[in-house]
């Protein structure tokens, strides 16, 4: 793959610092979208909630990726933060996506973050693309995210839904919150473990967007391992990993206490989500079982 010119917003998140790195190490031109003034030729300006985007410094990239948003489980939902989950990302895609419907010479892909929380609560249901939507507030959070890059895929412009699971990581995210927990012995299953898990390590996550900038893959994509495993067992595998017991079992009504309704809809909720279209366009999993992924996590964390 030839070096491409990829703007990315959400470039500070989990995801996004990861990405960044990772495709300007490929060999890659990156560019932050930033909510202040430029301070160098790899950031551009702009304001989604005023609507103000440099439009010029697009005209030169291939690819857009848009993998920002409000923290789901940073706060409790509110209905003041309900809101502010909901407008940190459809506002944003919206500014992007009708900036580029409108550039007949700019880039031709949006890489649009997105969540397998559109599924909902599934139980057992193999989930792929092809899947209905599911209900409640992230499901409906998330149709409304798609749904704000219409006027790009009215345009011509491919847009693939990356519809992440749980990200595997070191620091930040679910796991970077699990794993000082493990590594002292005091983890163990949230609820009753029997929630089912649809993950991908933070490698692959980014691996997986670097495919799709090229890759002829349009619509909703999971990005998810191959490997959806029950939430018991994924934290029984890390905590084996790290040779320590997983014996403290965080009990629902505690969840539930601390998290509010992101327990019941966000870490009990099950999604067995398969990675069908990427799988179909060629993509192979660095860490495709659930013990390549634990060993990858229970490893030493990449400097920072």
């Amino acid at each position: 793959m030839s070096g491409l010119d990829v703007v990315v917003a959400g470039s500070h998140g989990l995801i996004g610092s990861a990405l960044v790195d990772h495709l300007a190490h490929r060999g890659h031109r990156v560019r932050r979208l930033v909510r202040r003034r430029p301070e160098t030729s790899r950031e551009i300006g702009w304001d989604p909630q005023r609507g103000r985007l440099d439009v010029a410094a697009l005209r030169s990239a291939d690819v857009v990726v848009n993998v920002g948003g409000a923290g789901i489980g940073d706060h409790r939902w509110t209905p003041e933060y309900r809101a502010t989950v909901l407008r940190s990302r459809t506002v944003p895609t919206g500014l992007l996506a009708r900036t580029l419907a409108n550039l007949d010479d700019g880039p031709r892909v949006l890489l649009q973050g997105s969540a397998v929380g559109y599924y909902g609560d599934r139980g057992e249901e193999v989930l792929t693309e092809a899947s209905a939507p599911g209900t409640g507030f992230l499901a409906d959070v998330v149709r409304a995210w798609e749904g704000a890059t219409a006027p790009a895929e009215d345009a011509g412009v491919r847009v693939a839904h990356l519809r992440t699971g749980i990200v595997m990581s070191h620091r930040g995210g679910s796991f970077g919150r699990l794993l000082p927990l493990l590594r002292l012995g005091v983890g163990g299953p949230l609820g009753d473990g029997s929630a089912v898990w649809s993950w991908i390590t933070l490698v692959d996550q980014v691996r997986a967007i670097e495919h799709l900038c090229t890759a002829d893959v349009r619509g909703p994509v999971n990005l998810t391992a191959p490997a959806p495993a029950r939430a018991g067992e994924i934290v029984a595998a890390v905590a084996r990993a790290l040779h320590r017991p997983a014996l403290v079992r965080v009990p629902r009504l505690a969840l539930r206490a601390v998290l509010g309704e992101f327990a019941d809809e966000g870490v009990l909720a099950s999604q067995r989500a398969l990675p069908t279209v990427l799988a179909g366009s060629g993509f192979e999993h660095t860490h495709a079982s659930l013990d390549a992924a634990a060993a990858w996590l229970a490893g030493a964390p990449p400097r920072a």
